[in-house]
């Protein structure tokens, strides 16, 4: 079955089944495909998925599906929700399936990069799709939020506007409002870069800090993540925006928040094997640490935030050095 009315979600962790269930309520038929056959199959049973999503009944018009062949044969739009730790291999199962895509609109909502390769997720799933024209969705958007309904924004980016605005309507709802923007570039930055900010909001937090520290990682933290962006092609505009500044606030200040919780952790003492294993969901902030540690060095953009947090992550430096470490930093002008 293909339709333009037919959704895949490829997927099925918090975000996926999240944007499943609304996609359900905005009166879409949704495959929902997950990596373990076996909880699949529980989810098609209990009609929840009480690992990911506890507490939200899946909507009728979600299958939950174990074949991802069939999954991708039956629909028009395909929503890739993987980890990014995890996207490069499941792309390859997908092009293994041997579907053709040319008839299909594909969307990431991934946020991250692809850790050899440092390519974004569009940029990755081109490659190995053989695709352009891939769409994105990010924004400030906290997936237990969205799932109950509370009012939030997001953006759907693409090169064509066209595609955008098809994808806009799709998405949009009552209690979801979105909007487009051709900076494809800049959205997905924005949304993957401030994990790393969150972090660092977190280390705060869990150091006993107070506002005031806390609203100057936020705000240097944006500059580092505009500098970069620019360098890469984005528009400095769109980090002013919902996946820039509204993804970092939401993502650094949200008790809910993973990567926040990630940092909160280690400013308390935990070490980060251990907070990693604690918890089912993943943190992209961890991963994206390194990634923008290798890419702020290949652009020779000065991020001393994020320097920092990969120092905490990767090489072993004890959090409140790191803060002294940049309060003690060559003094500038704004």
């Amino acid at each position: 079955m293909t339709s333009k009315n037919t959704v895949s979600v490829i997927g099925d962790g918090s975000w996926g089944t999240t944007l499943a269930v609304h996609l359900a309520l905005n009166n879409y038929p949704v495959r929902l495909w997950g990596p373990f056959p076996q909880y699949v199959r529980q989810m098609k049973r209990n009609r929840y998925n009480s690992k990911f999503l506890p507490g939200v009944r899946l909507p009728k018009l979600i299958e939950p599906c174990e074949d991802l062949r069939d999954t991708l044969d039956y629909c028009h739009i395909m929503v890739f929700a993987v980890p990014s730790k995890y996207a490069l291999s499941v792309l390859k199962q997908i092009k293994k399936t041997r579907v053709d895509f040319k008839q299909k609109l594909i969307i990431s909502v991934t946020k991250g990069f692809e850790h050899e390769s440092l390519l974004r997720m569009s940029q990755l799933i081109e490659r190995e799709l053989q695709r352009n024209n891939i769409a994105v969705l990010s924004g400030p958007t906290i997936a237990s939020e969205v799932a109950r309904k509370i009012p939030s924004s997001a953006v759907v980016a693409c090169k064509h506007m066209s595609t955008a605005k098809h994808l806009q309507a799709i998405f949009h709802s009552e209690w979801f409002r979105v909007y487009t923007n051709s900076d494809v570039i800049g959205v997905e930055l924005g949304g993957s870069l401030k994990n790393v900010i969150a972090v660092a909001c977190g280390l705060c937090d869990g150091l006993g800090y107070g506002s005031n520290t806390k609203a100057a990682i936020l705000t240097r933290g944006l500059a580092e993540i505009s500098r970069l962006g620019k360098a890469m092609g984005a528009r400095a505009k769109t980090f002013s925006g919902l996946t820039g500044l509204g993804d970092l606030v939401t993502t650094c200040v949200s008790p809910a928040s993973r990567n926040r919780t990630v940092g909160e952790l280690l400013g308390e003492g935990k070490p980060i094997e251990k907070i990693l294993k604690s918890m089912d969901m993943v943190a992209e902030g961890v991963e994206t640490a390194k990634s923008v540690y290798k890419l702020s060095r290949q652009y020779e953009v000065e991020m001393p935030i994020s320097e920092e947090v990969y120092n905490i992550l990767y090489k072993g430096k004890k959090p409140a050095d790191a803060v002294a470490e940049l309060m003690t930093r060559k003094s500038k002008s704004e």
